[in-house]
């Protein structure tokens, strides 16, 4: 291959990887991995893993406690997904591309259940991940150029998990539903005795009185 054809070849790759963001390099130093859950129906993560377009796996790329609300008094309302969800608890990614595909295994302690859950993310919600938009962040009065570099997953008793896609100052777009399985080994692999962790008093308390609203998510 002439010195020519190798340059022309290597300018294609690189375009091509760029254009889809499935490349190595991204507009970003990394992409950002979340999770929250409806108010008192609490979720313990026990893994998270991302694999990349390149079929890299990133473990437990988050795992622990989905962002939520418990306020006292009942006054909460857990039914439905909030018209503009936020980032979720959760950490950046690094070292690996954009994602094709997150796994989540986790306790939904309302339940209380296992669920695992396979969310594929499509190229065309990888190319809007990359894209640069014009956007005005609260309190700003001059745009700036902002990307939906955050991926957001909501995890709702019954195994429901709902993808989002956003900015810091750019509005979620929603990206993908799944309904998950019940984990054949049960909670924490099957070494504790099918013991779930127990719900904050808070989250009991509503439960006892109003329920799951279940069909909600």
């Amino acid at each position: 291959m002439t010195r020519r054809c190798i340059w022309l070849f290597l300018l294609l790759v690189s375009a091509g990887g760029c254009a889809h963001g499935i490349g190595s390099h991204l507009p970003y130093d990394a992409w950002r991995l979340g999770f929250l859950a409806p108010s008192y129906m609490e979720v313990w993560i026990e893994t998270a893993d991302a694999v990349d377009v390149h079929d890299r796996v990133k473990r437990r790329a988050m795992s622990g406690v989905a962002a939520i609300l418990t306020p006292p008094g009942n006054i909460g309302d857990p039914s439905g997904w909030p018209e503009r969800p936020g980032v979720g608890a959760g950490k950046h990614v690094i070292g690996i591309s954009l994602p094709r595909l997150i796994y989540v295994r986790g306790q939904s302690l309302a339940e209380p259940q296992t669920y695992e859950a396979y969310i594929p993310i499509t190229t065309d919600t990888r190319e809007q991940m990359v894209k640069a938009e014009t956007a005005y962040c609260r309190g700003g009065s001059k745009p700036t150029t902002d990307y939906r570099k955050a991926l957001t997953i909501g995890l709702a008793p019954g195994g429901i998990a709902k993808a989002w896609i956003l900015g810091p100052c750019l509005p979620p777009i929603e990206v993908a539903r799944v309904k998950g399985k019940v984990y054949p080994d049960g909670p924490y692999n099957g070494t504790s005795g099918g013991k779930h962790r127990p719900l904050t008093d808070i989250s009991q308390a509503y439960i006892n009185q109003h329920g799951i609203p279940f069909g909600s998510w």
